[in-house]
């Protein structure tokens, strides 16, 4: 450590240098950087960090990070920008939690340096352009390690934050006894102060997300060696939920993280989305009616739906209703697999859906391979029993 602070001064005072030169000695002041979080040295990380404000803000970040105890955290320069006394840095940020990601997590940073007495120091380190805020940006983090879950929140109360880490350790055996298959079991859940932080966290619109009490990010068809799932929780609309709901939302994002390595571009929403609802009430005794109020509605007017839900029915709008349609439709449509077919099919045609290769529906063949049905008959399957479970 002493070895690379002493290179950041250089030996000749405040000479130009070349431009390989400077971004000898830029990298070496990120190459500290990441050694200080590593190491848990709030010394060396501010000593990285140019004199004034920028080490007050600096000192916040830092106190995040070591909460958060990241095993790995580095820089990968990728474009480098001289201006006298000044560099424009794009970077991509790597880092990783111990006992949770099994790969780095990659964020695209923008950084200034500034040069000091022949020394180059970090001024300013954001998001790029386009890229989603994270959270120890946003204000003091609290961190809550339950037995299976780790809680990161902004601005919420410490014992809001501990009951979110009891309902996601609840809701790991919960989502194991449907979806046995191997799968980490721990989750990862951030809880921003606003709809608007938690909106910047995902790089999206908060209009977005209004309404929607929580999402989980991550890679779909992954198995071993990648980033773990971020559940990110809308605390506007999670707070208006009753014990239930809470329940629910965990357990719902804990299935899409169970059945990432099973989830691929081919699966469509009303089969992920409606499994991991079938999941959230799986066991409550809820009848169709009180699950599927929207779509009950839409039956009794005579205005039944004809086919699945398609991913277009599942966009974000300013249509809430049309939403909640589609999420009951997709809802009913596995609780149909299962009683029909049995759960363990029902998660076999899942598995088959996203493993399906070559050209064609992926949900015709695997119904066909699963359930000995073409997709035309359980479409029409569904039909009947959305009518029949909501007349």
């Amino acid at each position: 450590m002493l070895v690379a602070l002493l290179l950041l001064g250089g030996c000749g005072g405040g000479g130009d240098g070349g431009r390989d030169d400077t971004g000898t000695r830029v990298r070496a002041v990120l190459d500290a950087r990441g050694e200080a979080v590593r190491a848990r040295d709030r010394a060396d990380w501010l000593a990285s960090t140019a004199p004034g404000t920028a080490r007050g803000r600096a000192g916040a970040v830092f106190a995040n990070l070591d909460a958060l105890r990241p095993s790995a955290w580095s820089y990968r320069v990728t474009s480098l920008t001289p201006r006298g006394d000044r560099a424009a840095v794009r970077a991509t940020l790597s880092y990783r939690l111990k006992g949770y990601d099994s790969a780095s997590v990659t964020a695209r940073r923008a950084l200034t340096l500034r040069r000091v007495s022949g020394r180059w120091y970090v001024s300013a380190d954001e998001p790029a352009p386009g890229a989603p805020q994270q959270l120890w940006e946003q204000g003091r983090m609290t961190v809550v390690r339950g037995a299976d879950s780790l809680v990161l929140g902004v601005g919420q109360p410490r014992a809001t934050l501990a009951d979110v880490a009891g309902l996601a350790d609840d809701a790991v055996p919960a989502v194991r006894r449907v979806w046995p298959d191997r799968w980490p079991g721990r989750l990862i859940v951030l809880l921003p102060a606003s709809l608007d932080r938690m909106a910047a966290l995902l790089g999206e619109k908060p209009a977005d997300y209004r309404g929607i009490a929580a999402v989980t990010t991550g890679e779909l068809g992954s198995t071993a060696h990648v980033p773990a799932d971020r559940v990110t929780v809308n605390p506007e609309a999670y707070e208006e939920l009753g014990a239930f709901g809470k329940r629910f939302v965990l357990i719902h994002e804990a299935t899409h993280v169970a059945t990432r390595s099973a989830t691929t571009a081919r699966t469509p929403l009303w089969l992920s989305e409606g499994f991991a609802d079938w999941t959230g009430y799986h066991g409550s005794g809820r009848t169709p009616r009180q699950v599927a109020p929207e779509l009950a509605e839409e039956v009794r007017a005579g205005a039944a739906p004809d086919t699945l839900p398609t991913d277009t029915d599942f966009a974000f709008s300013e249509d809430p209703d049309r939403l909640a349609r589609a999420y009951e439709g997709g809802w009913l449509a596995c609780r149909m697999i299962a009683e029909q077919w049995g759960e363990p099919k029902l998660r076999a045609f899942y598995r088959a859906v996203g493993e399906h290769e070559g050209g064609g529906s992926a949900v015709a063949a695997a119904a066909t391979k699963v359930l000995g049905v073409n997709e035309a008959e359980l479409t029409g399957r569904w039909r009947g029993y959305v009518r029949e479970q909501l007349a």
